[in-house]
């Protein structure tokens, strides 16, 4: 019968190596040199954040003094499309997605160490 800790430690095991493969291939990639490559993956260092903008343009308008008071009904309901677009939309880097790896792996690798 496997003992259930030997179990755990084989799964812990392969995940920190599925980690570590996986920011090898990041780095990798964030490394290489052609223009074409980097002109393709500019897009993915430097995503857009269409929600943000839109709330900061609705907070503007909301804001703006008139005494119509039509950028005030177009103000509210442009914060609430950016919120909303900020929750649908995911606006994750290169850099984003290896950060979180290295934080998996620093915690996985801890993990390890107060077990063994």
């Amino acid at each position: 019968m496997n003992d259930p800790l030997k179990a755990r430690l084989d799964k812990l095991r392969k995940i920190s190596e599925s980690t570590k493969r996986r920011a090898n291939l990041y780095s990798d990639i964030a490394q290489m040199d052609s223009s074409q490559t980097a002109s393709s993956l500019g897009s993915l260092q430097k995503a857009p954040a269409p929600g943000k903008k839109l709330q900061k343009i609705g907070f503007l308008m909301l804001w703006v003094p008139e005494p119509t008071g039509i950028t005030c009904a177009i103000g509210g309901p442009m914060i609430v499309a950016g919120r909303y677009l900020d929750k649908k939309y995911n606006g994750a880097t290169i850099h984003d997605i290896g950060k979180a790896t290295q934080n998996t792996m620093s915690s996985i690798s801890d993990f390890k160490t107060t077990v063994m």
